[in-house]
Order: structure tokens, then sequence, then C-alpha cells
């Protein structure tokens, strides 16, 4: 038998995999706030913090597609969520006018 402790498992990899997940979503989230109170509090433009955020999940998907791992569903809840922020997009731009 094999004494030596076993330094990476499949729990481990799941675990660090959920971890990265996490940070994306709170750096992505963060940076979401950041471009909000930018853009209402301070009246500033905010485009550089907002191509941050597309370019991580841009590169999350390219990466995905190269893997090939995307499937329809994704594909059709990607262009349903393109779609509703560009409504409310749109419904902000016409109530801030």
């Amino acid at each position: 038998m094999n004494d030596q402790p076993v330094s990476r498992d499949e729990r481990t990899v799941v675990v660090e995999n959920v971890s990265y997940r996490i940070a994306y979503l709170v750096m992505s989230f963060g940076l979401l706030a950041c471009v909000a109170y930018r853009s209402f509090v301070l009246q500033e433009s905010s485009w550089d913090l907002l191509a941050l955020v597309l370019l991580g999940g841009v590169t999350a998907t390219v990466y995905q597609k190269t893997q090939r791992v995307l499937s329809r569903r994704w594909v059709l809840a990607t262009v349903a969520t393109i779609v509703i922020a560009g409504l409310i997009a749109l419904a902000i731009a016409l109530i801030a006018r």
C-alpha cells in the first residue's frame, strides 16, 4: 500500500472550480456595481470597466466553444439574456430623457 496522502483528487478539483466561479461572479458583479455608481452618481463614463466585464464573459465563452461544451440551451439562454438586457437598457434610456 502507498501511505502517501492524496494531494489532489476529484473533490479538490470540484472545490477549486466552484471557488473560481464564485470569484468570477464577485468580480463581475462588483465591476458592474462600480459601473453603475460611476455612471449614476458621479456622472462619469465607465466604458473601461464595462469592457472588462464583457471581456471576461467573452473569454470564458470562447474557451468553452473551442472545447465544444456549449449546448443549444446555453445559446438560447444567451440570446434571451441579450434581448432582455437590451430592452431594459432601452427602457432606462427612455426614462432618463
